[in-house]
C-alpha cells in the first residue's frame, strides 16, 4: 500500500445506496418471509426503528432480530437473518464501482464510512471493492452512527486531515448536512447521479443547504 499523504484530498464514501444499490422488492419479500414481519422497508417498521442501535453495536444480533420479528430469536436463526440482510444490501452499483476504480487508478485516497452492523461487516469484508479503500470505518466498530457529528470527527482524527480536505458522498440528506456543518465538502448522491460529473464540480455545486 502506498504511503498516505495527509496533505492530499480524501474521498469518503457511504456504502448503502451508493456503492450498493437499494434492496429489490424480492429481497424485502424474502426477509419478510423469514421474519414473519411485513413492510420491513417502511421507515416506521421495526427493522428501521431499531436499526441505529443495531448499527451502533448497542444491540446484539439476536436482540435486534427479536425486535424485528416480535418474538424471541435465537442465535442460529438470527445468523440466517443477518445473511439475508447482508445479501439484500450487497448488489453493487456498477457505475459507482467504475468511478472508484478510476479514482484508485489516479492514486486518489479513498475511505469508507458506513452505518453497518458487525454481522454485515463480517459478511462483506472480503468483497473485491474493499481493496480500493485505504480506510474502512463502520458504525458498529466506532459505536457511533451517522449523522452524529462525533462519527465524522472521529474519522477526521483517524485520517489526520482537515475537514476541508475531505469530499464525502452519501445518499442521506441528514448525513450530508451533518458533514457540511463540520466543513466537509459533502455531496448528496442518488440513483440518477452522474458521480464522475458530481466529483468534478466545485465544492458547493449541487449540494443541499438544508434537509429535504
Amino acid at each position: 500500500m502506498a504511503r498516505i499523504d495527509s496533505s492530499r484530498r480524501w474521498y469518503l464514501f457511504d456504502y448503502g445506496n451508493v456503492i450498493s444499490t437499494a434492496p429489490t422488492p424480492q429481497d424485502w419479500d424474502l426477509l419478510a418471509e423469514a421474519t414473519g414481519a411485513q413492510d420491513l422497508q417502511e421507515s416506521t417498521s421495526a427493522y428501521w426503528q431499531h436499526r441505529y442501535a443495531y448499527d451502533a453495536g448497542s444491540l446484539a444480533s439476536e436482540e435486534y432480530w427479536s425486535l424485528v420479528c416480535g418474538e424471541r430469536v435465537e442465535r442460529v436463526r438470527s445468523a440466517w437473518l443477518d445473511v439475508l440482510d447482508g445479501n439484500q444490501w450487497s448488489h453493487p452499483n456498477l457505475e459507482t464501482l467504475d468511478v472508484l476504480e478510476d479514482l484508485d487508478s489516479r492514486g486518489e485516497q479513498l475511505a469508507l464510512l458506513s452505518n453497518m452492523p458487525a454481522a454485515m461487516v463480517s459478511q462483506l469484508s472480503s468483497a473485491p471493492w474493499t481493496r480500493l479503500f485505504r480506510h474502512l470505518f463502520f458504525s458498529s466498530s466506532l459505536s457511533l452512527v451517522k449523522p452524529s457529528p462525533a462519527i465524522f470527527e472521529q474519522v477526521l482524527a483517524e485520517l489526520s486531515v482537515d475537514a476541508a480536505q475531505v469530499t464525502f458522498i452519501d445518499d442521506a440528506p441528514a448525513n450530508v448536512a451533518a458533514a457540511r456543518a463540520l466543513g466537509i465538502d459533502a455531496r448528496l448522491f442518488d440513483a440518477s447521479s452522474d458521480l464522475s460529473r458530481m466529483l468534478s464540480q466545485p465544492a458547493d455545486a449541487g449540494v443541499p443547504t438544508a434537509l429535504g
